[in-house]
């Protein structure tokens, strides 16, 4: 079984786009949304949930108000200013600057203070036109990102096995952080997807240090190529001095816009400038796993 990664140095270049794209001309595919933070791939793909699975990871302290005296020792403690004093005249602890260090837990006096796992979010197996799908929902607020995408991959790689699936396809996050890196390591292929902009280039270079650092490879796609056709050049030599491959260009097409909102990817409205690029990339990209 092969994994391709598609990810990109910053937000708003197309990756999801082009990841819908592959889905739809991949023939034996498990796909996966590792973009936890803000998955967006279900707006494309359509998914029907099969099986919801909490997400549970680390702590997050809770007072019993009722056994609470009140004594402010907790409060005193907190290095992250998450306890505050009610009308009431009692200590309540907020969730969201909670950062479950357990020093509350250990201070109070009373023992007035638990300290349960803590429901991140929520990790689906859904059935979507293109076959099968592993995708999750963090919570507001939430982190532990990084681990809610390995579970994601790890679902999608059992998945695979099991229904005897060659390869799966993964809509990775932006940047460099602990959920790229989570999605990135161990993988079979990076797709990265830049733009032809001063920001796009920097980003593409930071994410292709990310990829030689874990030995991965890696191919480069500027997606909006015809906007700027010189920095398209400079980001093609920035790639191959980066150890990586250019695999394509994508030109700016509006029919993209156009797919996304009736619900489709580019490839299945087969309208467009842009759908035979795509496709000859996807070929390419198959032929780089053989």
């Amino acid at each position: 079984m092969k994994e391709i990664v598609v990810i990109s140095g910053k937000g708003g270049t197309g990756k999801t786009s082009v990841t819908g794209c592959f889905a739809a001309l991949a023939e034996n595919a498990v796909l996966a949304d590792c973009d936890v933070d803000a998955a967006d791939l279900h707006m494309l793909l359509a998914p029907e949930i099969v099986k919801r699975t909490d997400f549970v990871s680390g702590h997050e302290a809770v007072i019993r108000e009722d056994d609470c005296t009140a004594c402010g020792i907790c409060r005193e403690k907190c290095n992250f200013n998450a306890i505050n004093l009610t009308e009431e005249g009692k200590y309540r602890i907020d969730p969201y600057g909670c950062e479950g260090c357990k020093v509350c837990v250990v201070v109070c006096p009373v023992d007035a203070i638990d300290f349960p796992e803590n429901l991140c979010g929520e990790w689906y197996f859904s059935h979507t036109r293109f076959g099968p799908m592993v995708h999750a929902k963090l919570g507001i607020g939430q982190e532990n990102s990084g681990k809610l995408v390995s579970t994601v991959r790890r679902e999608a790689a059992v998945k695979a096995k099991e229904l005897d699936r060659d390869m799966v396809i993964v809509d990775g996050p932006p940047g460099i952080g602990c959920p790229v890196i989570a999605a990135v390591t161990g993988s079979s292929l990076l797709v990265v997807v830049t733009e032809p902009t001063i920001s796009g280039k920097h980003d593409m270079k930071r994410v292709l240090e990310l990829a030689k650092h874990f030995s991965v490879p890696a191919l480069v796609i500027i997606n909006k190529w015809d906007i700027n056709p010189e920095m398209t050049e400079e980001i093609e030599k920035e790639t191959l001095a980066g150890g990586a491959h250019p695999v394509g260009r994508i030109p700016y097409d509006r029919d993209f816009t156009v797919a996304q909102i009736n619900g489709r990817t580019l490839v299945e409205e087969k309208t467009g400038k842009a759908v035979d690029n795509i496709t000859t990339i996807w070929e390419k990209v198959c032929r780089t796993l053989r």
